[in-house]
């Protein structure tokens, strides 16, 4: 199966496909942002009744949300690169979307609805909490790129948190996180050298950088099932030396018991639901190494 590299995407063909509106979200930011849709009158409709059928059904819990919104985006079609534009603005499609836009979606829907909100706008405004550093965007450099960043930015604003050190037989990688200043080339956006001198201060802040994951031997055991809960979001970690995860999930329950992976699937070109196991579609997959547990807060 083939990831997409971990929040990294390059090229901005997608992007000329997409109308972009600059769209006043009033009291809700108390600020003017720029969004890009794929269809703006579709797309507020619709993340509007997602909002009042997922507050209306009241789950128990942030990640049953998570699980429930996210199986109304089953059979989305999976396209790449989606975040891409000749400038940064806050993409919204429920059309087209990638594993972690996939991510993102679900957990700013899931978000607004626990917080009784139920307008597109409020879920505009949990989406650009999520995406971007200090919830603000800012330009290119502002987007939360690679995951690791994004794990400590979402925690430090209690948007989520990271339970894997709390599994049993926890272990812990240690990685140079740099793959974008690496690879420039891949990214249009990093021609211009204020956004590449960006990238490199927060690359900086990834040196020798030391992480929680299970590791795929480990997810088998009945004890670390027992640990996950429906509607975790897990972020794969990888072999790759100077990146740290490349694909992103959720966590949920299937009819046979196990724990199953509900993703944005490049292999099949859907969201969907993985026909097998959790550890099982890991095995298959040699080159990610474990996971990383995340919970909406």
């Amino acid at each position: 199966m083939t990831y997409i590299i971990n929040k990294i995407r390059g090229g901005i063909a997608a992007a000329a496909l997409l109308l972009t509106a600059t769209c006043a979200i009033g009291q809700t930011t108390g600020a003017v942002r720029n969004i890009r849709w794929d269809n703006e009158e579709n797309d507020t409709i619709r993340i509007n009744a997602i909002l009042a059928r997922a507050h209306a059904n009241r789950p128990s819990s942030a990640g049953a949300c998570v699980a429930d919104v996210g199986r109304m985006l089953l059979g989305t079609q999976y396209v790449a690169h989606t975040l891409e534009g000749e400038t940064e603005s806050l993409t919204v499609s429920l059309d087209r979307l990638d594993c972690t836009t996939f991510v993102e979606t679900v957990m700013a829907l899931a978000k607004t609805a626990n917080e009784g909100r139920l307008s597109w706008r409020d879920f505009v405004y949990n989406l650009e909490r999520i995406r971007y550093r200090g919830g603000e965007m800012d330009g290119y450099a502002s987007r939360l790129h690679y995951i690791c960043d994004w794990v400590l930015d979402n925690s430090y604003r209690d948007n989520i948190k990271d339970v894997t050190p709390k599994f049993p037989q926890v272990s812990y990688a240690v990685k140079s996180i740099d793959f974008m200043s690496r690879n420039k080339s891949r990214y249009p956006a990093l021609a211009d050298s204020a956004n590449l001198a960006r990238i490199k201060v927060v690359e900086d802040g990834f040196r020798n950088y030391r992480f929680p994951y299970i590791k795929t031997s480990h997810l088998g055991n009945k004890a670390t099932k027992a640990a996950f809960r429906n509607g975790d979001i897990i972020a794969f970690t990888t072999s790759l030396k100077n990146l740290d995860v490349t694909h992103m999930g959720i966590v949920v329950s299937g009819e046979d018991g196990e724990w199953h992976v509900m993703h944005a699937s490049s292999t099949h070109g859907q969201v969907e639901i993985s026909d097998i196991p959790l550890q099982v579609f890991m095995k298959r997959n040699p080159s990610l190494t474990g996971v990383r547990v995340l919970r909406l807060l």
